[in-house]
């Protein structure tokens, strides 16, 4: 391990993957911690210029958004024999190992992370900028589930670096016949190998969505090929219909978010994002307005020797009161 990458003393290694190494690193002049993602320098000079531009157009794309539930970008640049990406740190979990350990969501925690990853794709869109690759990867949940996308590699950004062909060695990203995307996650026209537009992401989220409350993908094939053809064509069963404790509402925005055809679904991120926060925030109040009813029940369906506790104090009040009473009107 390396003990400095440029100005960065490096404290120790976050995660390495087939291409690259995250460590954790300090920034002296700023005297804050960063994640710094690196490439290992074990390949060849046309690999090496590839994911060079992967970098850059990494940096370009996430570092021209500022919102809460996206990673920030500090810094990207190549020094020595080194190619760099500073950025947040973040302490956490990736969703995609949370899931595969276990770890079950409510319904309404999936709707609370993702309105908010929702609108942070609006934030995105807004400036330009198409992640193509959601997927549980690419969400970090901090502190009390807040999610934070990351790893806009493969995104669409209007200051993107042209001509940067990526290839299939990409861990987790699929390129397949000039496709961009990971298979269970990608939308219907990404299968096919069409133009994309916000309405990519939008599905992408859906999907994620549909495994964070269904435990399983929406679509199941060995061979990739068979994959790509029920994304593109076959409709998953809806949520609800697989996991019965699975609301209604969310299940038909999972549905309306994954719709076969573009069209068909929410038209901006925004859109997705108000429905899912609306039927949230009434599910919430209804669930605050239970315990009150829930109190009545008890209370008129409390054990018999429960009520007697309370019938003798009663009784003794009420004749107190009485004597009371009485004396008052022989004076």
């Amino acid at each position: 391990m390396p003990t400095r990458i440029g100005r960065f003393s490096i404290k120790q290694e976050l995660g390495r993957g087939s291409i690259g190494v995250v460590y954790l690193a300090h920034d002296p002049i700023i005297d804050r911690d960063v994640a710094l993602k690196t490439f290992r320098n074990r390949m060849s000079l046309v690999e090496k210029k590839q994911y060079e531009q992967q970098f850059i157009n990494e940096a370009r794309a996430a570092g021209r958004l500022a919102h809460s539930n996206i990673v920030t970008i500090y810094e990207a640049t190549s020094e020595g024999d080194w190619t760099y990406i500073a950025m947040e740190y973040l302490q956490g979990r990736e969703l995609s190992k949370m899931m595969n350990g276990g770890h079950r969501f409510t319904p309404d925690d999936v709707a609370s992370i993702s309105w908010k990853i929702a609108d942070a794709l609006e934030h995105a869109h807004k400036n330009g900028v198409i992640h193509r690759d959601i997927k549980p990867a690419n969400i970090f949940l901090v502190t009390d589930h807040q999610p934070k996308i990351v790893d806009f590699g493969i995104a669409r950004a209007p200051n993107r670096v042209p001509g940067a062909n990526q290839k299939a060695e990409e861990p987790y990203t699929l390129f397949h016949d000039n496709i961009l995307g990971t298979p269970n996650y990608m939308s219907p026209e990404q299968a096919l190998g069409l133009s994309v537009d916000v309405r990519t992401d939008i599905y992408s989220l859906g999907a994620v969505m549909y495994e964070m409350l269904t435990f399983r993908k929406p679509f199941h094939a060995v061979d990739t090929d068979k994959l790509l053809q029920q994304i593109a064509f076959k409709a998953a069963p809806e949520p609800h219909m697989i996991e019965g404790d699975v609301p209604t509402w969310l299940s038909h925005i999972v549905s309306k978010a994954m719709s076969k055809k573009p069209e068909k679904r929410y038209q901006t991120a925004e859109e997705m994002a108000l429905d899912i926060k609306r039927h949230l925030t009434r599910t919430r109040r209804e669930h605050e307005r239970v315990p009150k009813t829930e109190r009545a029940e008890q209370s008129a369906n409390a054990p018999e020797f429960e009520k007697s506790r309370l019938f003798w104090p009663i009784c003794g009040v009420l004749v107190a009161a009485s004597i009371v009473a009485y004396s008052m009107w022989l004076r």
